[in-house]
């Protein structure tokens, strides 16, 4: 007997223990051992991590049932356990076929109080049973992690089989559990994926208080002056890996990581730097980088946890390798802080900055820089992009004449905001950075700043700076563009 065939009679005879069946001829064995792609060792240790934990208990006869349906009774307890929720809810859910002094009935009282698992017209149905599906949003809930993430992790749960099983349920939960974020989480692994872009692993996930970039930055000092210009960022379907921006590695040096205090590693810089396709104007001030997915480049929006839902069917999940569909992947980082260099022909180089929140709208990678305050790009001359961080296929351009849109009308929306309506949808974000001056009858003067993310087709919040007085009920006010990104006067905008 060879050796895959020796694993195969191991895992079958594990599974066989698991469900207390060793009596049962071997070839049933196997078969049953085939039913669950799992591996059967897989669920026996997701088992054991749950019994001590007190999560998971067996049957009287001392089995653990791993290939009988999960209940939703059974499920209630084990996710409510998992996830420490006892408690959670302010008031329990009054649930009308559950007997109050069913060993149940706390559990699914909490779980349907938090909505964590649905309920119709108060009846919990404790003794259906549940889909694959159910089971990856309840535990994407009770997690309050990605449904992809929870998703990527049940591909190994059989599909179709209309039910999951205790082994089943017991190896997701288990692996959810890992996933819990801790205030004690170590770093285990740090290497850099490119000039930009740390890949760093901890034995637990952050906390959302650990992940706030100003604590970030205490929490993550870096040796030889590279600095982190943003939060790190948890990558989809992993279970504590995260994507950390930092400022321009040099290849020749060895750098050292400080977390919390503590060194946690070394890593040497890298000097891959990122594929762009192109730069183009998009502005009389403002040019893009574009980078395509399909050359294996990715922005890290599409593959991060905390924006997976908001990115449809561009949201994908890498895995420890950044591959997806036998192909890897460069991973842009984000733009935060980031700078190139725009040269005219026969000209001196200009430093250009990073736009916010440009660099991947509209389902687009192109993230946008602005030139300095006051300056333009002159129609007809031939302007070169450089960059320390992205190597560029076709980085001149002919800059042309840009027409600025116009505004057509601007609401008050509250005391502190104003939406600006332009004659056409701008795309891409290109409000990001534009100001308004509004003005009175008595010529006071306010300014509002685009809020960033907020714009619909052609239309754009402005809320006025911080420290400027809120706008007055029954005043009228002439808002008028800040520089030459629009054009136009909106007259007659007034507070009800």
């Amino acid at each position: 007997m060879n050796k895959n065939k020796h694993a195969t009679k191991w895992a079958a005879l594990m599974l066989a223990a698991a469900l207390g069946t060793a009596s049962l001829p071997f070839n049933v064995l196997q078969a049953k051992a085939a039913e669950v792609m799992i591996a059967p060792e897989d669920i026996q240790q997701a088992i054991q991590e749950l019994s001590g934990l007190r999560v998971m208990q067996g049957y009287q006869d001392g089995t653990m049932g791993i290939t009988n349906p999960i209940t939703r009774a059974e499920l209630a307890k084990m996710v409510v356990l998992t996830f420490g929720l006892e408690g959670a809810a302010e008031n329990q859910a009054g649930l009308t076929d559950v007997n109050p002094n069913a060993w149940y009935s706390d559990y699914a009282a909490e779980l349907a109080a938090l909505d964590i698992i649905t309920t119709t017209d108060g009846r919990f149905n404790p003794k259906g049973t549940v889909t694959r599906d159910e089971l990856v949003i309840i535990v994407s809930q009770a997690l309050k992690r990605d449904v992809k993430s929870v998703a990527y992790w049940a591909e190994r749960l059989r599909e179709g089989a209309g039910h999951v099983t205790r082994g089943e349920a017991a190896y997701l939960l288990n692996t959810a559990h890992q996933a819990i974020p801790s205030a004690e989480a170590k770093i285990t692994s740090v290497r850099a994926l490119n000039t930009i872009t740390l890949m760093i692993t901890l034995d637990a996930p952050l906390t959302a208080d650990n992940e706030v970039f100003a604590q970030a930055k205490e929490d993550f000092v870096f040796s030889d002056g590279l600095a982190l210009t943003n939060m790190p960022r948890l990558k989809t379907g992993s279970i504590s890996t995260y994507i950390v921006p930092t400022s321009v590695q040099n290849q020749d040096t060895d750098y050292t990581l400080t977390y919390k205090g503590q060194k946690a590693g070394t890593f040497a810089g890298s000097a891959t730097k990122l594929d762009m396709t192109e730069a183009r104007q998009v502005a009389k001030d403002t040019f893009e980088l574009e980078a395509l997915k399909s050359n294996g480049v990715v922005d890290y929006g599409y593959v991060i946890s905390a924006y997976s839902s908001g990115r449809g069917e561009n949201a994908f999940v890498l895995d420890e390798n950044n591959r997806a569909d036998g192909k890897a992947y460069q991973v842009i980082s984000s733009g935060q802080g980031r700078e190139v260099t725009i040269t005219p022909e026969g000209g001196q180089p200009m430093v250009a900055k990073y736009v916010p929140f440009t660099q991947s709208t509209d389902g687009k990678q192109e993230p946008k820089f602005r030139l300095p305050e006051g300056q333009q790009l002159t129609p007809g001359v031939t302007y070169t992009v450089t960059s320390d961080w992205a190597q560029i296929a076709s980085r001149t351009f002919v800059a042309k004449e840009f027409i600025p849109l116009e505004m057509v009308g601007a609401e008050a929306i509250g005391e502190t905001s104003v939406a600006v309506t332009l004659s056409e949808d701008p795309g891409d974000e290109l409000f990001s950075g534009r100001s308004v001056e509004l003005i009175d009858a008595e010529g006071h003067k306010q300014v509002a700043v685009y809020k960033y993310s907020s714009r619909k087709g052609a239309v754009g919040v402005f809320d006025l700076t911080e420290g400027d007085d809120k706008l007055r009920a029954g005043t009228t006010y002439t808002v008028t563009p800040v520089g030459e990104w629009a054009k136009g006067t909106s007259t007659g905008l007034t507070l009800n």
